[in-house]
């Protein structure tokens, strides 16, 4: 859980086109972290959730052929 921001940190591996994308519940995107090519490294963005409803997110990492679904919880 997290009030109002928190931070995901991710991996690169190969130069890719990184897109992280935060959803609601009902599969509604409500925004974007990150769309732009990565070079191979360590990277850290930071969410600011103070316009959102309480509740569970879901957010999407894809670069290249790589996807990962996670969800978080925003507690106000």
């Amino acid at each position: 859980p997290f009030n109002p921001t928190t931070s995901i940190e991710y991996r690169v591996a190969s130069s890719e086109n990184v897109s992280i994308k935060v959803y609601n519940m009902l599969g509604q995107e409500v925004m974007t972290l990150v769309n732009e090519m990565k070079s191979p490294g360590t990277y850290n963005v930071k969410m600011d959730g103070s316009h959102l409803a309480s509740g569970v997110y879901i957010y999407q990492m894809t670069a290249g052929n790589f996807m990962s679904v996670k969800k978080f919880v925003l507690m106000k």
